[in-house]
C-alpha cells in the first residue's frame, strides 16, 4: 500500500494563510477520514473558503504543513487536482454551451476521450435528474438546475474527494434536499467530501464530523451529536413576554435550566426537559405570551461558539 493510498485524505497541522497582514486561517489542526463528509461551518470571514482553497491547491499555504492524499500541493498541486472534483460557491457555467456540452468540454480537461466524456455526461445528467434538460441551454435552467449540473461537472473526472464551497446557498427548499440526497448518494459509493455551509440543518443532515471555525481558529471539532452534547442541550425552551415585562423577568428564570438566555424577543432556557421547565416557570407566576420546545441543534451550537452579532 503506497503512503498516498494509506494517507487520510485531508491532513492539516498548523495551517496558516496570509494575505499581507490578515490572518485568514490562524495555526488550525484538522484530518479529514477516507469516506466520510466533513463540513466547516462559521461565519462570514472566519476562514473557511480560504482553507478550501488551500486544499483545491489554487491558493499556496503561508506556514504548517498541509497534505492532499497524503501529498503536498505545493509539489504535486497537478497530480492532487485530478483527483478532486471542486464546487465554487457561484456557479460558473458556460452559457453559451448546452447542459450536456458543459459536461462535455470539461472532461476535455482530464484528457479523457471524446466517447468517454460522452459516456460520462449522460450517465451523471440522469444522476443528478437532468438528462431531460441536456440539449437546452444553461442559461434555461433554474438556480437549482444549475447548481446540480456544477456538482454532475465537479464528478466529470471520478474524484476521490469533492470540495464544496456553499453548495446549496440560494436554493429553494426541494433543491436543497434533491442535492442532499445526491450528495448522501455519493458518500455511500466511497467519495470523500468536504463542505463549508451557512446551513446548520445542512450541516446536520451530511456531515459524519465538522469543525467550527470563528476568527481564523477552530473553536469546536466533533460529530454533531457530540457538539450538540457539549455546547447545547437535550432540549431548548422559548418564551416570548409582553415587551413591557421582559426586563421585569430578568434573575427570577435562575435554577430553571441549565442556562438562561436573554434575548431582545425572546428568552431561551437550555434544559434537558423543556416541558418541566414551562412547568416550573408557571409554578413561579410568570405568564409568557408563547412557549416552544425544541431540540438543542447546531445553531444553538454555533450562536453559542461563534455570537449573534453580524459580521459584514
Amino acid at each position: 500500500m503506497t503512503d498516498s493510498i494509506a494517507s487520510p485524505p485531508i491532513s492539516a497541522r498548523n495551517l496558516v494563510k496570509r494575505f499581507g497582514d490578515l490572518v485568514a486561517v490562524d495555526g488550525i489542526d484538522f484530518e479529514v477520514a477516507a469516506g466520510e463528509a466533513f463540513g466547516f461551518l462559521g461565519p462570514n470571514g472566519a476562514g473557511k473558503t480560504s482553507t478550501m482553497r488551500m486544499i483545491a491547491c489554487v491558493s499556496p499555504v503561508t506556514s504548517g504543513r498541509l497534505t492532499v492524499f497524503g501529498k503536498d500541493p505545493e509539489v504535486y498541486g497537478a497530480e492532487i487536482r485530478g483527483r478532486l472534483g471542486v464546487v465554487p460557491q457561484a456557479d460558473n457555467l458556460d452559457l453559451e454551451l448546452t447542459v450536456r456540452e458543459n459536461l462535455i468540454m470539461y472532461a476535455r480537461y482530464f484528457d479523457l476521450a471524446w466517447s468517454e466524456g460522452r459516456k460520462r455526461a449522460d450517465e451523471l445528467l440522469e444522476f443528478v435528474q437532468l438528462d431531460e434538460r441536456a440539449k437546452d441551454k444553461v442559461d434555461d435552467l433554474s438556480g437549482g438546475m444549475k447548481r446540480r449540473l456544477t456538482i454532475a461537472r465537479a464528478l466529470i473526472n471520478q474524484p476521490d474527494l469533492l470540495l464544496l464551497d456553499e453548495p446549496t446557498t440560494g436554493l429553494d427548499p426541494q433543491a436543497r434536499h434533491l442535492v442532499w440526497e445526491r450528495l448522501y448518494r455519493l458518500k455511500q459509493r466511497g467519495v470523500t467530501l468536504a463542505l463549508t455551509t451557512h446551513y446548520m440543518d445542512e450541516a446536520e443532515q451530511l456531515c459524519d464530523r465538522l469543525v467550527v471555525m470563528d476568527k481564523a481558529k477552530i473553536a469546536a471539532e466533533g460529530t454533531p451529536r457530540e457538539l450538540i452534547a457539549k455546547y447545547s442541550t437535550k432540549e431548548v425552551l422559548e418564551l416570548r413576554f409582553p415587551a413591557d415585562e421582559q426586563p421585569a423577568i430578568d434573575g427570577r428564570l435562575d435554577g430553571l435550566a441549565d442556562r438562561v438566555e436573554l434575548l431582545p424577543d425572546r428568552v431561551l432556557l437550555y434544559t434537558s426537559d423543556g416541558e418541566e421547565a414551562a412547568a416550573a416557570v408557571h409554578r413561579r407566576g410568570l405568564r409568557p405570551e408563547s412557549s416552544l420546545v425544541r431540540r438543542g441543534t447546531l445553531e444553538d451550537v454555533f450562536l453559542r461558539l461563534t455570537g449573534r452579532s453580524l459580521i459584514d
